[in-house]
């Protein structure tokens, strides 16, 4: 009996002082919790960020801070590079404040944000064709932005890696003797990527594949 009341009393004594840091944090205001996030935010703790801005936000959702924080949060995941979670966090940020004068810089934190995860030309281009769409919703809604001209170096960038993409398929097609969906493919890349090197390069092989056809063609007529 006596070891069930001291576990007890263990358990009540570690309840209050969860309650009691509870209440310490909540006692913070929103100047003090704006000040700790900037404090972490500058110092590189974005974790630290995120969880003061956080508690900001949902501790006082209508302070003159609250927006400040939404958009901190996005920012440190963003440096934490964990962009699924800063995509999610801009992109929440532009629907509930489509008129802040900060959306354009939002527009282009999620183009970098599927910028910075494109990969080589033999993994998945979905990065790429995302940040060139969202650099040029960017380009298109503010052409006069800061932004806008750094973006058209970033499309050049997407497009590059999105035909890159597009010749190393079409060449593993080729290479596999699956000759017609290599012929489209290289089709595709002159026809969508005209002035690339990658265009340059499908012109080329389109005369050799379509030999290659022509020569299967030949072979299954004879047989």
């Amino acid at each position: 009996m006596k070891k069930f009341f001291i576990a007890g009393l263990v358990f009540l004594l570690l309840s209050g002082c969860a309650l009691f840091e509870e209440d310490h944090q909540m006692n913070k205001n929103a100047q003090q919790l704006a000040a700790e996030g900037a404090a972490s935010f500058m110092n590189e703790d974005y974790r630290d960020a995120i969880k003061a801005y956080t508690d900001l936000k949902d501790w006082y959702p209508f302070s003159k801070y609250a927006i400040l924080a939404e958009l901190k949060i996005a920012d440190a995941h963003f440096h934490l590079e964990q962009y699924p979670e800063a995509i999610a966090a801009y992109e929440n940020f532009e629907k509930m404040h489509p008129k802040n004068e900060a959306v354009p810089y939002i527009i282009n934190q999620i183009a970098m944000c599927w910028f910075n995860q494109i990969d080589t030309i033999d993994r998945d281009a979905t990065p790429a064709k995302n940040a060139m769409a969202a650099f040029k919703r960017l380009i298109r809604v503010f052409p006069d932005s800061e932004y806008s001209q750094e973006a058209l170096v970033h499309i050049d960038a997407c497009i590059d890696n999105i035909a890159g993409h597009e010749l190393y398929v079409a060449n593993f097609y080729n290479k596999t003797k699956k000759y017609e969906a290599a012929l489209k493919r290289y089709q595709y890349i002159v026809e969508n990527y005209a002035g690339t090197d990658q265009s340059q390069i499908a012109l080329e092989k389109i005369p050799k594949v379509s030999g290659h056809i022509k020569a299967v063609e030949s072979d299954n007529e004879e047989k």
